[in-house]
């Protein structure tokens, strides 16, 4: 679909948004926070109280999304400065019963170990299927600024992993 139009939030666009969007969308919060689910709801919740139509609903959920998700790790760290217990949760990026190329845990890792702003544009791009210039709109660069950053993302994940073969269409599969 494209989502490109002014339509205002109806029901069916709610309920296509929510079916198509709302898992890259967890995933796009998780690079932040323990609680994505929140995030996307929250995002979701606000979409549907709006009252002017949007130019673009999935380049807006994404940057609400990101917002919430950033404020909730800057929520989280403060509650894990008082509360040491909760200082050895690790995040989780897939579900598990994906398979793939390469195990979870490395490809987990090798995602963490990228820098925040290649890896929040991998995960727009590859898990939540938005353009460059999508990408842009959301973290606030330009459209090759997105596209230099998946670029050398990729280039990070390909050598952290043994997987120079890779190509990109190996990897939106």
């Amino acid at each position: 679909m494209n989502w490109n139009d002014n339509r205002p939030v109806d029901p069916q666009l709610l309920e296509q948004l929510l079916n198509e969007q709302s898992a890259a969308l967890e995933l796009f919060a998780a690079q932040w926070t323990n609680v994505p689910e929140d995030c996307v709801q929250q995002a979701f919740l606000e979409l549907v109280r709006r009252r002017k139509p949007l130019n673009n609903a999935v380049a807006w959920l994404y940057r609400v999304v990101r917002n919430r998700a950033i404020s909730a790790a800057r929520s989280e760290q403060r509650q894990r400065k008082h509360e040491s217990a909760a200082a050895g949760l690790g995040k989780t990026w897939f579900e598990p019963a994906r398979q793939g190329v390469v195990d979870e845990q490395s490809l987990t890792e090798a995602l963490g170990s990228l820098d925040e702003k290649q890896r929040e544009v991998i995960v727009a791009r590859i898990w939540g299927g938005l353009s460059f210039e999508q990408i842009g709109q959301v973290v606030g660069a330009s459209t090759s600024s997105a596209h230099r950053r998946y670029e050398a993302g990729l280039t990070s994940l390909r050598e952290r992993l043994g997987l120079s073969w890779l190509t990109e269409n190996q990897t939106t599969c």
